[in-house]
């Protein structure tokens, strides 16, 4: 059985026609989003990559005691981002400005202003985010970007650009945090070719690995885990695995690591 992940490609009209390298478009579609379906290892993880060609909706996610307390069982979102690629002036926008309370977030989630309340970050490839659940959120156009997230399908979107799609604005208030988010804690320059742990749970674990894993990296990583090739080939149980993919191992010694190589390790806390 492959430890490759199935893969779903998703066309989207915000997406991209011209892909950064390893991924290509088909032709005449706007691909959005590639999505590694989550195995049976490791159910609580999604992987995917997105693509923007215009701004997404303003959003926010709940925490795993919301979901809890609403009786929907364990479903909170919390996610990371890697930029991969970004075209020149793209912006993430994470928090606000200023602190917003509850009344105000909502009036200018009506009137459409709350996107000029936010705080639009500039990105480059290598820049990462991790976004806090409650956090008030919206990726920009012009973004590649590797999102490691809770798996959880609930989204609350609060502003969406005229877009025809529902809106969850009473939802969302319930659950958004009007802060400034806290950039010295929630991101980092992610090195090139350099181990570097990014997230240390505690609801999952992410690092980069450049090279052969350390003893460290082994005690970070001792049982099932995802692997995602960033430079370099893997082999996996013999099968080749190239940037652009990603495998579920059920330990490190499954997998030969490239000397010059670049991956990102994940797994739940």
């Amino acid at each position: 059985m492959s430890a490759s992940l199935p893969v779903r490609t998703v066309a989207k009209p915000w997406g991209m026609d011209v892909l950064p390298a390893p991924f290509v478009a088909p032709a005449g579609e706007r691909i959005g989003e590639i999505w590694f379906e989550p195995p049976a290892d490791l159910p609580e993880l999604l992987v995917k990559y997105i693509f923007t060609s215009e701004k997404l909706s303003v959003q926010v996610h709940p925490s795993d005691a919301q979901t809890l307390a609403k009786g929907i069982g364990r479903q909170g979102k919390e996610e990371c981002w890697l930029i991969v690629d970004a075209q020149p002036g793209a912006t993430l926008g994470i928090g606000f400005d200023q602190p917003i309370d509850e009344d105000a977030m909502r009036e200018a989630a009506r009137d459409g202003s709350i996107e000029q309340r936010m705080t639009w970050h500039a990105v480059a490839p290598g820049d990462f985010f991790y976004i806090p659940a409650n956090t008030v959120h919206a990726i920009g156009a012009g973004v590649s970007l590797i999102e490691v997230q809770q798996n959880s399908d609930i989204t609350y979107r609060l502003f969406d650009y005229g877009r025809p799609r529902e809106l969850h604005l009473e939802e969302g208030m319930a659950v958004s945090r009007g802060e400034i988010y806290d950039l010295a804690r929630w991101s980092k320059r992610v090195a090139p070719a350099q181990t570097q742990v990014l997230v240390d749970g505690p609801l999952f674990v992410l690092d980069q690995l450049a090279g052969f894993p350390d003893a460290v990296t082994r005690s970070r990583f001792p049982g099932a885990c995802l692997v995602i090739p960033r430079e370099g080939a893997l082999t996996v149980r013999g099968e080749a695995l190239l940037p652009g993919g990603c495998a579920c191992v059920a330990s490190l010694s499954d997998v030969v690591f490239d000397e010059a190589g670049t991956c990102l390790l994940a797994r739940a806390a």
